[in-house]
């Protein structure tokens, strides 16, 4: 850990007491931030220089989604399916079942480089522990929906992709470790990318900044690690909040780093001592992101090309 810079801790933004805030992405279009709050079922929108926020309720969970090309459009990761929303109206159009018959949910998501949409699962079961059976997706340009060719999982995370589209990032957060792989139309065999150290917490989602430095929230450790692109620690960022979920760098100059977090699974007493579990963070981390990747596919291109 020699050379790692400790930065301030991150300061709460917005006290929305998610019990799963996650999926945070930042509109460069619109200058505001989107996130889930995934067991409420529900969409926020927050304006940052009006301080406004916009919430839409969502027909079940929502896990992750995507900006998209056309504006005025999300692209949903609901638990069950994968489907287009408007936001004006709150029209729906419906895509892809995920799994179907299968114990799991959509989880963790987000566009390559090349505006495809790829997320993964997670699994749910009636009894027992979760097992790595579920898995990762790519929906393209054409609405195709196909599997990617990366070993099973229990709980998709960190899906995040390099300056370049080269790299894919990804992880099973039940195994404590970040893999990556070469990235394109086919994708390279799994490399193990980073460990998380110590006896507890859980990689959780991340983000990339302009330098190719991966933002790891750590779920269970109350801190987001800056990863440099061979894996090395470069920065640790405290929360006062255990359950950091996912991190996204937004702002007019993708300069702040934002993070979503979680009450979830914490105890009465854990809750008075985290008060801020469940909010929005911020900080400034002397660092630059890069614009969110948009969706390339089109709304009714599915039912137009049937």
């Amino acid at each position: 850990m020699s050379g790692v810079r400790l930065l301030p801790a991150m300061q709460p933004v917005m006290d929305v007491g998610n019990t799963l805030g996650e999926g945070i992405v930042w509109c460069d279009r619109a200058q505001s931030l989107f996130w889930t709050d995934i067991p409420q079922a529900t969409l926020y929108r927050w304006h940052p220089d009006s301080d406004t926020l916009q919430t839409w309720a969502m027909p079940e969970r929502l896990a992750s989604f995507a900006l998209c090309e056309d504006d005025g459009w999300l692209l949903l990761a609901l638990a069950s399916r994968l489907a287009f929303f408007r936001l004006d109206d709150g029209h729906l159009e419906p895509l892809h079942a995920v799994e179907p018959g299968m114990a799991t949910r959509s989880n963790d998501g987000g566009c390559d480089r090349q505006g495809r949409f790829v997320f993964g699962t997670l699994h749910e079961p009636t009894s027992g522990a979760k097992q790595a059976v579920g898995g990762f997706w790519r929906l393209d340009a054409a609405l195709a929906l196909e599997k990617l060719d990366l070993p099973g999982v229990a709980i998709s995370n960190s899906i995040a992709f390099s300056p370049d589209g080269g790299t894919m990032y990804f992880c099973d957060s039940l195994t404590r470790q970040i893999h990556c792989c070469d990235y394109g139309d086919t994708l390279g065999p799994p490399r193990l990318f980073a460990r998380v150290d110590g006896d507890t917490g859980e990689p959780d989602g991340s983000c990339v900044d302009a330098e190719g430095n991966l933002w790891s929230a750590q779920w269970g450790r109350g801190r987001v690690v800056c990863y440099t692109p061979d894996g090395a620690v470069l920065r640790v960022l405290p929360l006062p909040a255990s359950q950091p979920t996912r991190a996204a760098f937004g702002g007019a100059q993708l300069d702040t780093l934002y993070v979503t977090s979680a009450r979830e699974g914490l105890s009465d007493a854990t809750l008075i001592a985290e008060p801020r579990a469940g909010a929005l963070f911020r900080s400034r981390v002397g660092a630059q992101g890069l614009r969110e990747p948009r969706f390339a596919g089109r709304p009714g291109a599915l039912a137009a090309s049937g």
